[in-house]
Formats: C-alpha cells, structure tokens, sequence
C-alpha cells in the first residue's frame, strides 16, 4: 500500500511540475500577436525619472515599486522610448526580479529605439536627409536587449516620432526607418531575433499617411508593408490650441451645466482622435493593406500654464483629462486596440525649464505617487493598498474631495 501511495504521489508530483512549468513558459511564451489588442493587456507609456534631468536614473526598487502600482491597475505592457540611457536596463532587471519572485507577476515591453538625424541636438542645422552617427549603436543595443531578455521584450519600435516634420529638431525621412526596420526583419529571418518579435515604428497619424499628402511617398508605403503592425499617435489635446475645429461650447449648448459642456466636448474630442486612427486605417487599406493598428500613443495632461490652460484653450485640468482616459480606455478595450496610453507618471524633465508646463503634468500619477481623478475609483476598490512610491503611500490628489477638484475646472470657451 504504501508503494502505491507513493507510486500516487510521484505522479501526482510530476504532473503538477509539468503543470507548473507548461503554465509559467505558456505565459512567458506569449506573443505580440496575443498581447497586442488584448483587453486583458492594458498598456501604457512609462517613464520613471523622478528630477528635472535624465542624468539621475531611478533606482531598480523604485521601478518595481512602479511595476507593482502599474499591475495593480491591470497593466501588462509598457512602452519605453530609448536603450541609450540607463534606465532602460533598470526597468528589464525590475521586471526580471518581479517575474522571479511571484509566478502570477506579467509585464512586457515595447522597446523603443531612438532614431535621429545628422546634427540632432548638436547646435548646428539639422540634416533630415542623412541619419545620426548613433543610430546604429541604438539598434544594435536593442537587438541585445531583445535577445537577452525575449521572454520580456516582445516588440521593438525603431523611433519615437521619428518622421513628422513638427519635430524639427531630429526628424527623419522614411528612408531611415524603412531602412532599420527591414535590418530587423531580416535578423528575424535569420534566427538572430525571436520569430515572434514584432518590429514598427512608433509615430504621429499623419506620419502613417493620415494626414497631409505630402507624407505619401514611396518610403512610406513600403514601410506600412514592412512593419508587423502600425503604432500610430494621436493627440486632440494640442489641437485645442492649434486646430481647435472640435473644441469649445458649441451653439445650442450654452445652458447646459459646466458638466454637460466638458462632456460633449470631451466626446468630440475622442471622435477627433479616432478619426485620426481610422484616417490611417483608410491610407493603408488604400494601398491594399491589411494589418493592425494599435496607438502608441495618446494622452491628455491635467495642468499647463500657457497654451492650453485656463488662459488659453482651458482643456487642461484633471477632471477633462480623467474623462479622456476613460473614453479612450473603453472605446480601444471595445475596439481590440491597444492603447499605450500617455503616460504612467508625471515625469520634470520634460519641461525642466517651467514646472507648469503641459509636457511635465501627462501622467496618472503625479511625481510623488498621488492618484489622479482618473483612477480615484481604483484607489477607492483598494487595488493600491499598502503600496508606495518613493515613500508616499498611493492616496488621491484634492484630498479624494470631487467637489473642490470640480470648482478647480472651467468649461470650455465660447464658440
């Protein structure tokens, strides 16, 4: 009897293991296809500097301190910008060691990596015709990273807003990211990258064909066919101020509560937004083709001093912001859309020379871990309880009072 029980117990031990093991590869294993559209998968943008520069790196424990916040709300995917800085290597270490300790822990990465142009940042004229030096030296470094750490990384964006004109400081033709894209795609080819890696390029709905034809060029084209899937941005906020067609109380809405106002133009502004999406969806399709479109990037900041505050388009404050998210949220999560929405945290640097700057107030959370009125209701479900950041324990912003966040807003202008 006792060899039959023990003849149990080891089968009962191997199978459980097997189990065990078949569960953690199976979800280690997964892929960008299964992530990408995921509802399951929430994605965000992240940063995790906490000064006015990018010189001081955050240490591993505060990144996973910002990993556990950023699980707790559902999120299994994040979006990072560059491998030529430190902090990249700190975020895939946090990941590593969170992985280690608790089986049930998922968090993935978009890894970004940074294209520019020749003379970018050097004081002297851009050339948006030849690449930078280093760009080379980026690839190459996030080729490493997506070989050391496969069962993390599972897509590689070559730049971040890489090809839209606006961003005169680096743009760069087509041409570049076709280029390192299809460099990519052959490592893959070969074995030297996981098969299931999926390459893009991360940039603005106009930079994808969704906007002026002037960005309809042959380099273009053939990059929508190169990429695995199109991570295009969209951002109704900064239109408020420079294309303001959606914005403002519109006739017949002036009785209506300063509530009422918000909503309707919040409701235009995310139909802004997904015009946008469906403009790039058109221009490919029109070239006859078929793959998904996910958004890299979208976001609406809660405070800004100049061009979009209460003494410009008055489109920034929490309470506009927090509906943003929450409509973009569904209408993607509805959609099968990925969303790396912008952005985890406030983050200084971005606008180091005036604190009130928009650039430095995108995130869910400001810099010392307070909860904005987006995701109050996660705060009040306890999803954060007993977490920190940077020694503050995660608690809402206005003191969890609506009413004086409410009295804080303006309703959009007059028409």
């Amino acid at each position: 009897m006792k060899k039959i029980l023990w003849g149990w117990g080891l089968l009962f031990l191997t199978f459980t293991t097997f189990g065990c093991v078949t569960m953690k590869n199976t979800k280690r294993n997964i892929t960008a296809s299964q992530i990408l559209g995921n509802p399951d998968y929430l994605a965000i943008s992240y940063g995790g500097y906490r000064t006015v520069s990018r010189r001081v790196t955050p240490t591993v424990a505060q990144l996973k301190e910002d990993m556990k916040i950023l699980s707790a709300m559902g999120v299994k995917v994040i979006r990072t910008y560059n491998v030529h800085l430190r902090e990249v290597n700190h975020i895939l270490t946090a990941i590593e060691e969170l992985n280690k300790e608790s089986p049930k822990f998922e968090m993935y990465v978009m890894l970004g990596a940074w294209i520019d142009c020749k003379n970018a940042w050097t004081g002297f004229e851009p050339n948006h015709n030849e690449e930078s030096e280093r760009n080379p030296t980026e690839i190459e470094h996030a080729v490493e990273l997506a070989k050391k750490y496969p069962e993390i990384i599972k897509v590689i964006a070559v730049g971040n807003e890489a090809m839209v004109k606006w961003a005169s400081a680096y743009y760069v033709q087509p041409a570049v990211i076709l280029k390192w894209v299809k460099h990519l795609q052959a490592l893959k080819a070969k074995g030297d990258l996981p098969k299931n890696l999926w390459i893009t390029s991360s940039d603005n709905f106009a930079s994808w064909g969704g906007g002026s034809p002037d960005y309809h060029v042959a380099d273009l084209n053939e990059l929508i066919k190169a990429v695995d899937y199109i991570s295009l941005h969209t951002y109704p906020m900064h239109d408020t101020h420079y294309n303001p067609v959606f914005w403002g109380v519109q006739a017949g809405e002036e009785g209506k509560s300063k509530e009422e106002q918000i909503e309707l133009a919040m409701e235009r502004a995310m139909q802004y937004a997904i015009s946008q999406f469906e403009a790039v969806k058109k221009y490919m399709q029109s070239l006859g083709v078929e793959k998904p479109l996910h958004i890299g990037e979208t976001g609406w900041a809660s405070s800004c001093n100049e061009l979009y505050g209460n003494k410009g388009s008055k489109a920034t404050d929490e309470y506009k912001s927090g509906i943003f998210f929450q409509k973009m949220r569904k209408w993607t999560n509805e959609n099968k859309v990925s969303c790396f929405y912008f952005e985890a945290f406030d983050e200084i640097w971005k606008d180091a020379s005036n604190a009130g700057g928009s650039e430095n107030n995108f995130g869910l959370f400001t810099l010392d871990g307070k909860a904005k009125w987006a995701v109050w209701d996660l705060v009040d479900k306890g999803v954060f309880k007993g977490m920190m950041r940077d020694g503050n324990p995660i608690q809402k912003t206005h003191e969890g009072n609506f009413q004086k966040l409410l009295d804080s807003v303006e309703a959009p202008p007059k028409k």
